[in-house]
């Protein structure tokens, strides 16, 4: 079966899937719509597809699946529409930066019994999915205590930065989807301290770039996150899970592995330095990924459900922040 799709936004991660959805041997990129007409037509040039609008890809006979890459205030309002249409879903995150209005989306899937899958590529980088193999092996024993650390080389534009619902749910929440992939368990409190240190600016638009958040299960396990919207040594991606066996960990990733010694020391190549370029690996599993679950009718993963609980996490650490405690999660 050759699942055929149309994508919905050409901008910077639109491109990212378009090479994902092409790359893959049992997909074909049918049409792309953007409302810049150039974006469209420069995809449509690159992988021999066709620009139509929403509306006719919404109808289209020739398309199974879509890929939402417009912006977050229109994802909920065109999962529903393409549900209705009855096609295949992937979404990039966040649902909607509303919690409500993302419970209302995930109860036109229950009632469409239609398919959503929600971007949460993290989940599908090799290195990551090593780690949760080894806790599922039972190498490490019971989960602990995770640790994630996620910083980003540098601050996005101020603009982006007002519009983007916060760090909380515009960074953090990766964050907050890998910490459950990780422990087990779902969370029960979150803790979150957050400032302004890289950037002035982003403070007076009303956010924070530099952010730290526990989490703790009704058991005990616990999540640490760290983030930043500045590193100068890279886009600086690890994780580390302790267990009552032992530890598991992922290193950071260079565009080249080596490590060059002589008289001035050891070195190694500096990091990735943006996110399209660590995650390239990530982002094609999870199209292969949403593709093979549509080939073998099997459940997406993450689901509308996982959006909403990473969702319900960043909305926690928001209120931690405001009220300076600990806030429990329903």
């Amino acid at each position: 079966m050759t699942v055929r799709f149309g994508l919905l936004g050409a901008g910077r991660i639109g491109k990212v899937h378009a090479k994902a959805v092409t790359g893959n041997p049992d997909a074909v990129l049918v049409a792309v719509a953007d409302a810049f007409p150039a974006a469209a037509e420069a995809i449509a040039a690159q992988y021999g597809c066709a620009v139509r609008s929403i509306e006719a890809i919404e109808a289209a006979g020739d398309i199974d699946a879509v890929v939402i890459c417009t912006p977050t205030d229109t994802h909920a309002d065109l999962i529903e529409r393409f549900l209705r249409a009855g096609k295949a879903i992937f979404c990039e995150k966040p649902v909607d930066l509303d919690i409500d209005r993302v419970r209302a989306c995930i109860k036109v899937v229950e009632e469409t019994k239609g398919k959503l899958m929600v971007g949460f590529n993290r989940r599908f980088d090799p290195h990551f999915m090593a780690v949760r193999k080894a806790i599922d092996d039972g190498r490490i024993g019971d989960v602990e205590m995770v640790t994630i650390t996620s910083r980003d080389p540098g601050a996005p534009p101020v603009d982006y930065i007002k519009r983007s619902g916060g760090i909380f749910r515009d960074m953090t929440i990766h964050d907050f989807d890998m910490a459950r992939f990780l422990l087990g368990e779902e969370v029960a409190t979150v803790s979150a301290t957050a400032a302004v240190l890289v950037d002035p600016e982003i403070g007076k638009a009303g956010d924070y770039d530099s952010v730290s958040v526990i989490l703790q299960t009704k058991s005990g396990r616990q999540a640490i996150i760290s983030n930043s919207r500045r590193a100068t040594y890279g886009y600086d991606q690890r994780i580390e899970v302790h267990g009552s066996k032992g530890m598991v960990s992922a290193e950071n990733q260079r565009p080249v592995s080596i490590e060059v010694a002589n008289g001035e020391g050891y070195t190694r190549p500096p990091l990735h330095d943006f996110f399209m370029t660590r995650y390239t690996e990530a982002y094609a599993n999870e199209i292969a990924g949403f593709i093979a679950a549509i080939e073998k009718g099997a459940a997406l993963s993450p689901s509308g459900a996982d959006g909403l609980a990473a969702l319900a996490l960043a909305d926690a650490a928001v209120k931690s922040v405001e009220e300076k405690r600990q806030i429990s999660v329903a």
